[in-house]
């Protein structure tokens, strides 16, 4: 590593589309492209430059052998020797690839994305472990999230495993989480110490103004004219709690359609069967968008256009952030930098991370209260009231989670690595 520059190689299951992690990537990358450092990445699926991407597709975590493992080892208390020996032996292929990465790439620093935090993939944590073992390369470990904040790995067979590399507690390696909370408890939990680098947007450059690519997207959707839009930008999982946001939607007294963005996760359809449901009950005026929005602007194969994902925060009136439980909050910054009006529930870390700060939103804690309802009503229909809000979130924002704040943070790890 010279004293100006890196060579830094990204390890994930997957860098590509729009979910949280991939997300961040692109923001550090672009941060540290912008100080000379190179960035390469590892993972299973990327939508990076090939001629920077090291793709193996038993790296991720919806790979047909990483998945029958991870069902033997999180479904019961005891794993069977088959298990063990065959993640040993993914391990090793993972470690082989893994080395060839480090020295085709001549990298000097590697930052891994969750791939050491929450065990989606045990091979790969534990082929992770043993190559910074045996290199002693400088390394971040950025986690996003814990096995221990996960129900579904509560009940494991894979505790060796998660004490070993879920995460790895070795000299080489610095720990970044994503708040305070997970700060305190890897501290508790694990004996770790971490520093906290919150989500960020790049709110030095604000949005460009509608291009008119989008003008469609209300009729393309299916919203009637004199509709409000009420965005729901977020996978189709139950830590969500959409009826929440149906619930509200329906209370409001006007004339609205509920747009979910994005698909089910990897958690099964009975939420999706649970929400349809509801729908009758609530007689909620809900559409399910996931097949209008791509990672970007395109087309179909059948020729139908797509939209971003930043079409729909433009074009909405509102947006419902309802969620239980959250690492940081890539929504809540999105709709921040969208200059929408924002109904967030008081899940954990927005109460410690976010919300000290000011920001001006309806909340709600367990369920929508009256007074949210009437709150989000009078944003509707008062525009005015709306556009000062935005612009104080904005400013706020751009305060405290902006590329500045990260830049200034990385340039603080990476110094720590070199031990500048």
């Amino acid at each position: 590593m010279t004293p100006s520059t890196a060579r830094i190689g990204f390890v994930s299951t997957r860098l590509k589309g729009t979910d949280g992690v991939s997300l961040e990537v692109r923001k550090w990358t672009e941060v540290l492209t912008g100080l000379q450092h190179e960035c390469f990445f590892f993972a299973g699926e990327s939508d990076w430059p090939p001629d920077r991407s090291y793709v193996v597709p038993e790296a991720h975590f919806s790979y047909p052998e990483v998945r029958y493992l991870s069902a033997d080892l999180f479904d019961d208390y005891v794993r069977t020797t088959e298990t063990s020996q065959r993640i040993d032996t993914l391990k090793i292929y993972l470690k082989t690839h893994l080395h060839r990465f480090i020295r085709q790439y001549d990298l000097d620093l590697l930052i891994i994305e969750n791939a050491m935090a929450i065990p989606m993939h045990v091979p790969l944590g534990l082929a992770l472990t043993e190559v910074i073992a045996e290199t002693s390369i400088d390394t971040i470990a950025h986690h996003h999230d814990f096995a221990w904040e996960r129900s579904r790995f509560s009940v494991s067979a894979a505790e060796d495993y998660l004490h070993a590399a879920f995460p790895a507690t070795l000299k080489a390696i610095r720990h970044v989480v994503i708040n305070s909370y997970a700060q305190s408890q890897l501290a508790y939990r694990v004996g770790l110490s971490s520093t906290v680098v919150p989500n960020v947007m790049q709110y030095e450059k604000p949005p460009q103004p509608p291009d008119g690519y989008a003008d469609d997207l209300r009729s393309a959707l299916g919203l009637q004219p004199g509709e409000f839009f009420i965005l729901q930008p977020t996978r189709i999982v139950p830590r969500k709690r959409i009826e929440r946001a149906m619930g509200l939607a329906a209370r409001l007294g006007l004339p609205y359609a509920l747009v979910i963005s994005h698909e089910a996760g990897d958690e099964g359809s009975e939420y999706v069967d649970y929400l349809q449901e509801l729908i009758d009950s609530f007689k909620a005026r809900v559409i399910f968008g996931a097949a209008h929005f791509g990672d970007e602007r395109g087309q179909t194969a059948d020729g139908r256009k797509l939209y971003s994902l930043a079409d729909a925060y433009q074009a909405a009136d509102l947006v419902t952030y309802p969620s239980s439980v959250e690492g940081f909050g890539n929504a809540f910054l999105e709709a921040i930098y969208y200059r929408k009006p924002l109904v967030v529930s008081t899940y954990d870390i927005y109460r410690l991370d976010i919300k000290p700060k000011g920001f001006k939103v309806v909340e709600f804690d367990e369920f929508v209260t009256r007074q949210a309802v009437q709150q989000a009503r009078e944003l509707l229909l008062n525009p005015d009231r709306a556009a000062e809000i935005v612009e104080y979130n904005y400013a706020l924002a751009r305060q405290h989670f902006s590329y500045s704040n990260l830049e200034k943070l990385l340039v603080a790890l990476i110094s720590q690595c070199r031990g500048d």
